[in-house]
């Protein structure tokens, strides 16, 4: 299918005109920094105390301009399509459907891990909490009917769409951006500049293995490129000028990364300067978060109830928002495949995200019933999400005429720090 320009911006474009940020933005806004708040900001702080102050200003000054130009270029990649229904449609429009079958299992392969977490997560920790709290006398986390009814339940949620979302995630991820800043003022107090170590330098290979290794630290904790697909699509529906609609999903996302890259560097370095490294190397150690690090400023019921509701808040609004990119994800490998074979009908398109919520519920089901490890997904991870996010754009600018107006320095940026991110597993060989 024919791919014009028409969904880029130009000097003649009177922005001012277009539509105000409304409701429906603000929405998208706060799914992103929902689905960015999650276990990477937890654990940042541990890894900034255990790496050092030079490693961890660098990674951060390498990792977020990365990741606003990955945003950047990911949506305006994917902007230039007469039509846009999912991912891989997207990406067969412009390289033909082997290249979308084959990408399109790559993007979902970057989300599943995340659906996994999540759904496991979820049932174990909601019934231990349950338990905890008295409210059940056992654990039901093994229990067969309450995993099904209430991963079920998320699903079904997660599949009415986004306005729903929006009024359900909406107030928790205001709770959970909350609780985020209120733990870096709380530790205030504990500020104490010997703590960042800035006197000691750490010699140039040991830096270099360190810089890439906490890399991904810096990046996940800000990261919400799991639902940009879904809030370009999203915004494509609702405007048939793909200029707007790309200018709307573009200031969405610049205002999310702003909103939280300001929480998020206050979080994590009012941590750096309050724990010495040797806490820090003890959490690592241990796999404790910095929400445990808190206990030392606050109490424990106070931390208690502070980590039980960031735990659970957290949890349930990154599925809510994974969920959307993983159904775009799925939904364009069965389309791609039967469009080889059929014509899709009406009724096809109607019952297509009822048998996909339905086959996400029992893939769920089962992987949390049969409790099946996750480490080679985990392993994999960070590779996969630099060759998605970041290879594959790049790649489509520089392959596909119609996106030549974005072969630009952020390009090259972006596509450098993915090939970082592809390699970062395999410096963790060479830690000691």
């Amino acid at each position: 299918m024919k791919t014009t320009t028409g969904a880029f911006l130009n000097a003649n474009d009177n922005v001012n005109s277009y539509p105000k940020l409304g409701a429906y933005d603000v929405g998208w806004i706060v799914l992103c920094i929902g689905m960015a708040i999650g276990s990477g900001i937890i654990f940042l702080p541990i890894q900034m105390g255990v790496k050092g102050f030079w490693v961890s200003i660098t990674s951060l000054m390498i990792a977020y301009p990365a990741v606003y130009c990955m945003s950047k270029v990911y949506l305006q990649s994917l902007s230039a399509t007469e039509s846009c229904d999912d991912y891989a449609n997207i990406v067969t429009q412009y390289l033909g459907k082997n290249w979308g079958a084959a990408l399109g299992v790559a993007y979902f392969i970057m989300l599943l891990k995340g659906m996994l977490a999540y759904a496991s997560a979820i049932t174990k920790d909601s019934a231990s909490y349950l338990q905890t709290y008295g409210v059940t006398h056992h654990s039901l986390g093994s229990s067969v009917w309450y995993i099904s009814l209430l991963i079920g339940a998320m699903v079904l949620i997660a599949s009415r769409g986004e306005r729903l979302l929006f009024r359900i995630s909406g107030p928790l991820i205001v709770v959970k951006l909350s609780i985020v800043v209120f733990l870096g003022v709380s530790m205030i107090p504990y500020w104490d500049i010997r703590h960042l170590g800035i006197i000691n330098f750490p010699n140039a290979l040991s830096f270099l293995r360190d810089l890439l290794l906490t890399l991904p630290f810096s990046m996940f904790s800000i990261l919400f490129v799991q639902i940009l697909n879904p809030m370009n699509v999203a915004f494509r529906k609702r405007e048939s000028d793909r200029r707007i609609a790309t200018f709307r999903a573009l200031r969405a996302s610049r205002y999310a990364y702003t909103v939280l890259v300001v929480c998020v560097i206050f979080f994590g370095f009012s941590f750096l300067l309050s724990i010495t490294p040797a806490e820090a190397r003890y959490a690592l150690d241990n796999n404790i978060s910095a929400l445990a690090l808190a206990a030392k400023v606050m109490s424990g019921d106070v931390v208690r109830i502070l980590s039980t509701l960031l735990n659970v808040v957290a949890i349930f609004t990154a599925f809510f928002g994974i969920y959307l990119g993983f159904h775009d994800a799925l939904k364009g490998i069965v389309v791609n495949a039967i469009d080889r074979v059929i014509v899709r009908s009406e009724t096809f398109n109607k019952i297509l995200p009822l048998c996909i919520a339905a086959g996400t519920i029992g893939l769920l089901v089962a992987w949390v019933v049969f409790g099946i490890s996750a480490m080679s997904l985990m392993q994999i991870t960070v590779p996969v999400f630099g060759v998605v996010s970041c290879l594959i754009p790049c790649c489509l600018i520089w392959r596909v005429p119609a996106l030549k107006q974005l072969r630009t320095p952020s390009s090259v940026l972006v596509f450098l720090f993915g090939l970082l991110l592809v390699a970062s597993p395999f410096f963790k060989l060479l830690e000691h």
